[in-house]
């Protein structure tokens, strides 16, 4: 550990803002300036006395945290590395495939931003994914390879205490290596915002076996960056361009029907992606051929989402959930129009598909891959758009196809407390992402307005 007994303390500076005064403790290690803020005058003084009288025992000071030996916890005696595994094998029996995955990439950018010296012997590229796909994944761990494991050492033995997270500056240094791309362009709000809410729950877990005395981490206003839910309107599909797409996809030469009838049950049902390749056929409640009222019902009970074979329990490249934001064992009924009632019945026809039989298959009867879909909707949108429409956020994501049914139904007038429970959202939620895509009313809303009492005449 850094020490130093080249200790300088200074007098009291006080601070009158607009809204309160601050008293700040300011001492200097070898020439670096330190200071401690603190509300009243008092606590400033005692902590002063304390730093004073350090320096008349001869005790000597941390160049790491600015404070006396004696004021340390136990940070200093454990290494960002271990703990960083410690909490990646705590996360793991908790969290679901997609988090730990979240997990590992927040702490691995917090490890290499934290190492003594950049690695000299291995490329950094390797030393990432050393740590991403090894030292915080718990399955995997054990299975490193040599070379993998000899990276880990090294990063082991050249990784800071945890006494780092007592500097200030250090803990700047990480939160701006965080929100910084590997070509040095800034990260996304939305990852920025991730991978502090990952922190904050490590720092959390770190006070609570008293490694840290208290959460390093700012707080308040500015401390994280802003980010907005609110659906961009620009990758909203129409009806004819939804049609056009479909249309396309349904005739591909290769799984065209099927890929046909899955997007189609997204843009008429709005279900999220990982809930329609769970879907069974028993799950579709089809009207008879005859009947007059040709609407179905969907039901969603379980989530199949892809996160990857190194990230579930069983290595299985999906995991099974229940329905998002709800009980294990909660259900959702949504509505299918007639349009969608005939697509499926074709589909389910088509593939002589049995009750107890997923839905919607892969050419080997497996659950359908995230890839393949990706692929057919990214063909698609290549196809069918113009050149300008492609580059657009036009439908981008396959799950433009959700927001879009959304969408439609709020600006069809359905209450937006039916929309949630038929998407699955609470209602502040839904208004906090679709209230902005809400359009066409407004006639009717001024209709509304112009019908209400006026002032009386004279005073209007």
């Amino acid at each position: 550990m850094d020490t130093t007994y080249n200790v300088k303390i200074w007098g009291i500076r006080v601070y009158r803002g607009k809204q309160k005064t601050s008293y700040s403790v300011r001492w200097a290690l070898d020439g670096r300036e330190w200071r401690a803020p603190f509300d009243t005058k008092a606590l400033a003084d005692a902590f002063r006395s304390e730093l004073v009288s350090a320096t008349r025992r001869g005790e000597a000071f941390s160049l790491t945290t600015g404070r006396p030996v004696s004021h340390q916890s136990g940070a200093s005696s454990m290494s960002w590395y271990d703990f960083a595994v410690q909490f990646a094998d705590f996360q793991w029996h908790r969290t679901a495939g997609n988090s730990r995955k979240n997990t590992a990439k927040a702490l691995m950018g917090a490890t290499v931003a934290l190492l003594r010296t950049p690695p000299a012997a291995f490329r950094p590229v390797d030393v990432r994914t050393a740590l991403r796909e090894f030292a915080f994944n718990t399955r995997r761990r054990e299975e490193a390879s040599p070379e993998v494991a000899a990276i880990l050492k090294w990063v082991e033995r050249n990784t800071l205490s945890m006494a780092a997270w007592e500097d200030p500056a250090r803990v700047d240094e990480v939160l701006r290596a965080l929100g910084t791309k590997l070509d040095g362009t800034r990260a996304a709000a939305s990852s920025v915002k991730r991978n502090r809410r990952i922190l904050n729950v490590a720092m959390e877990y770190a006070v609570k076996h008293r490694i840290l005395r208290g959460n390093p981490l700012p707080k308040g206003r500015g401390s994280v960056p802003k980010t907005s839910n609110a659906i961009d309107k620009r990758s909203l599909l129409n009806p004819e361009q939804a049609g056009r797409l479909l249309g396309w996809v349904r005739r591909r030469p290769r799984g065209g029907k099927r890929l046909h009838a899955f997007f189609a049950t997204m843009y008429y049902a709005g279900p999220r992606p990982e809930e329609v390749v769970a879907m069974d056929v028993t799950d579709v409640r089809l009207p008879e051929e005859s009947a007059e009222d040709q609407w179905c019902e969907l039901l969603f009970h379980t989530a199949q989402p892809e996160v990857g074979k190194h990230w579930t329990n069983d290595g299985e490249i999906h995991e099974e959930r229940g329905l998002k934001g709800r009980a294990a064992d909660d259900t959702r009924v949504v509505p299918g129009h007639p349009s969608l009632t005939r697509i499926l019945r074709e589909h389910i026809k088509a593939k002589n598909l049995k009750p107890g039989e997923l839905l919607f298959q892969g050419e080997k009867g497996e659950m359908l891959a995230g890839s393949v879909i990706r692929r057919a909707w990214r063909s698609a949108r290549e196809k069918v758009l113009t050149t300008e429409e492609f580059a657009s956020p036009l439908g981008k994501r396959v799950y433009d196809l959700r927001h879009s049914c959304l969408t439609r139904w709020l600006n069809d007038g359905i209450p937006p407390a039916q929309v949630a429970e038929w998407a699955g959202n609470s209602v502040p939620v839904l208004l906090a992402v679709y209230a902005r895509c809400i359009s066409g009313q407004l006639g009717d809303l001024k209709r509304r307005m112009e019908a209400g009492e006026d002032l009386p005449e004279g005073f209007a």
